[in-house]
């Protein structure tokens, strides 16, 4: 038998090791897993002319029972989002708010954290039917709406005090002690300053519950997105 050897054809160098091809070059080509998409940043706005930016701000709408849920505390959550930017941006300097609301306000936490950070891109939520009301600690007034309260002298001496200490629960011998002389022959007791909140809620219509009660303790005003406070000049408390 004669064995007659064919010629030779110089190949390209192939990329791959020899030891990977062998039998295993014939066989069909295993399909690649699916790359997750990359994260692309977010889109940013054009600076215009004549201005540079300076920072951001991110708003994190989690409200603490869902911070419970997720079993991490909200300061916690700050205190790493902020060594986070410190390792990727040295240079960058950090400012941590948490947005207050009162219990049961409602509302998306994310929406409710730019409002009460005063985010400029969100408008305060009034609706066409809701004009809001508005105290006027200078004239002395009440108006819901295109409508003014009819509220007596002492009525309105007794919201005024409570809201000029918004955020705070005033007791009631405080108000006792306010609005009253101590020689005062018609110096009420603490359960007719109850009656006295009663008569103020009934004409405050809608907005009653703007003077919340805390029980055990008092009451107390928190800011609401519908409430306007009006006031120029020194405080007109009474001290």
């Amino acid at each position: 038998m004669t064995i007659t050897a064919l010629p030779t054809r110089t190949r390209r160098p192939s990329l791959e090791s020899p030891r990977t091809l062998g039998s295993s070059a014939l066989a069909p080509k295993r399909a690649l897993a699916p790359q997750p998409n990359p994260v692309r940043p977010a889109a940013v706005r054009p600076v215009p002319d004549g201005t540079e930016a300076r920072g951001f701000v991110l708003y994190v709408g989690l409200g603490e029972d869902a911070a419970a849920a997720d079993h991490i505390e909200l300061a916690r959550l700050v205190g790493e989002l902020r060594a986070l930017t410190s390792r990727l941006a040295p240079s960058a300097e950090t400012h941590a708010a948490v947005a207050l609301a009162p219990t049961g306000a409602g509302g998306r936490d994310v929406d409710v954290v730019r409002r009460a950070l005063q985010d400029p891109a969100v408008q305060q939520p009034v609706a066409e039917t809701d004009p809001g009301i508005v105290i006027d600690l200078t004239r002395k007034r009440v108006a819901i709406g295109d409508e003014i309260a009819a509220l007596t002298y002492r009525e309105f001496e007794l919201l005024q005090h409570i809201v000029l200490r918004e955020g705070s629960t005033v007791d009631r011998c405080a108000i006792i002690d306010a609005l009253w002389a101590a020689d005062d022959e018609n110096r009420p007791n603490e359960r007719t300053i109850d009656v006295h909140v009663r008569r103020l809620r009934s004409k405050l219509g809608d907005y009653a519950e703007i003077i919340r009660t805390v029980r055990g303790a008092g009451y107390r005003f928190d800011r609401h997105a519908d409430v306007t406070v009006l006031a120029s000049g020194p405080s007109p408390d009474r001290f």
